[in-house]
């Protein structure tokens, strides 16, 4: 039932717009260490670049694994499951690389996206594989809404409160990898 594709077309990028969440997992080098895998969903925040390249606006959060295992291996896959319609899921493969806030390359790419409040860094990943799967296990859900929560809240902590809130939550990853500790403004 599954296929293969040669890149992100027109139709795949259709239906990865149409999903109202997504998922990313990535892992440490090595057979030790913890894999993660984290639900993204603020509306807006995923754009296809082109055919083999995808972009995700990366909120300051309770953890920062991700950036931790991109910064040590680049390894990432992203899916995108059909809850309404049609059972689909898709899954990404590839490499991945993080984009800081404070990097200029920031500057270009966060304007891609319309929610940026708490916005730590863009998350570029170039796409090696595009595969689906029929999707039958996946439940039928009905989309209610957004959350308005995380932006929301780290726009109440302010810049400094966001900064002191990376220093203490995302600095390492869980098994103490390097993970958002280059924040300049950490260092004074």
């Amino acid at each position: 039932m599954g296929k293969v594709y040669d890149g992100i077309d027109e139709r795949l990028a259709t239906f990865i717009a149409n999903q109202k969440v997504f998922f990313v997992a990535s892992a440490p080098t090595g057979p030790g260490g913890h894999v993660n895998v984290s639900p993204k969903g603020i509306d807006g925040s995923f754009t296809v670049l082109d055919e083999h390249r995808v972009a995700y606006l990366d909120y300051t959060a309770s953890g920062a694994e991700t950036i931790a295992h991109l910064r040590e291996n680049g390894r990432i896959t992203l899916m995108f499951c059909a809850f309404e319609g049609p059972p689909n899921v898709l899954r990404l493969h590839g490499t991945g690389r993080v984009v800081p806030m404070y990097d200029d390359e920031f500057t270009e790419l966060v304007e891609l996206f319309p929610e940026r409040r708490g916005a730590r860094a863009v998350i570029v990943v170039d796409v090696h594989r595009v595969a689906d799967s029929c999707g039958f296990g996946v439940p039928l859900m009905q989309y209610v809404g957004e959350r308005d929560m995380l932006p929301a809240h780290m726009e109440r902590k302010g810049a400094d409160g966001q900064v002191a809130y990376r220093a203490k939550k995302n600095r390492v990853s869980l098994d103490g990898l390097p993970a958002f500790d280059y924040d300049p403004a950490q260092h004074g």
